[in-house]
Formats: C-alpha cells, structure tokens, sequence
C-alpha cells in the first residue's frame, strides 16, 4: 500500500505516478460511498413521495461543491461540470429505482 507523499517531495515520476493512482483508488471509494448514500435517499424519497430531481438541492450541491473548490485554488467551472455530470448520474440512479421514466 502506498503512503502518501506530497507532491514536492516527489522525486520521480513513478512516485507521482504511485500517488495519482493512490488518489483514484480513494476517490474511487469515495464514489461508492455516495452512492450508498444515494440509494438511502431513492428509499427516503420513495417514503415521502419525492422526486429524483429537486432542482434546488441540485443547485445546492453543485454551488458547494464550486465553493470548495475555489478554497482549494481548484477550477470551479471544472468541478462544476463534473458534479453537474455526477449529480445527473445520481438523479438518473434515483428515477429508476422511483419510475420517472
């Protein structure tokens, strides 16, 4: 298993390397974890009669997740694709389960 090694104390490209792929692997979990968190809300939404799509939460999360990256000194337009595309995955995975077709 691969400890964690700041970038600037790197000293190859095997070792970035070794950390990029450190990094997916959690990011990887992380994923998985929100999408059981996802199926928890298809059963709670389904309890209370819910849609998959609240537009205001979607915003919601999509605004947090830019402000987190801009407090990271991440690009908030890439993150922002990437949570609308997740957001929109997660909302497809809910209407399935709820039949929104």
């Amino acid at each position: 298993m691969s400890t964690e090694t700041p970038p600037q104390d790197c000293q190859s490209m095997a070792e970035v390397r070794a950390q990029i792929d450190r990094l997916d692997r959690e990011l990887v979990q992380m994923l998985a974890a929100r999408a059981g968190y996802i199926d928890r809300a298809i059963q709670l939404k389904q309890a209370n009669g819910w849609p998959a799509r609240i537009p205001e939460r979607v915003e919601e999360v999509v605004m947090n997740a830019r402000a987190a990256a801009q407090r990271e000194g991440l690009d908030p337009d890439l993150v922002e694709r990437l949570w609308r595309q997740l957001v929109d995955w997660s909302i497809a995975r809910e209407a399935r389960v709820i039949r929104e077709d």
